[in-house]
């Protein structure tokens, strides 16, 4: 399996997101239960409304794939997504994702 850096840029409908957060992180708990999402979390309030997910993936469709019942997703309160394989090679963390 490959390490996938995928990210969203949130649409603006913040209250959207409030409104789904809960199922919304429900749902990436259970995708890291089955080991896929092994981190994630959104971008800091001076970022562009997004987030990062580390998915755990054999391709960079099946990366995508893991995110399409997202309730963000279904919700339509994610306006893009892209991934890139992502390499962790240094750093306290790097054994524990690689």
């Amino acid at each position: 399996m490959a390490l996938y850096a995928v990210t969203y840029r949130y649409t603006d409908d913040s209250a959207g997101r409030d409104l789904h957060r809960p199922v919304h992180k429900v749902f990436l708990s259970e995708l890291g239960g089955r080991g896929i999402n092994m981190c994630s979390g959104p971008f800091g309030p001076e970022d562009a409304p997004g987030a990062l997910l580390l998915i755990s993936a054999s391709s960079r469709d099946e990366a995508v794939a893991c995110t399409e019942d997202d309730p963000f997703r279904r919700h339509g309160l994610v306006a893009e997504v892209t991934v890139r394989e992502w390499i962790p090679m240094l750093g306290r963390l790097a054994g524990e994702l690689a």
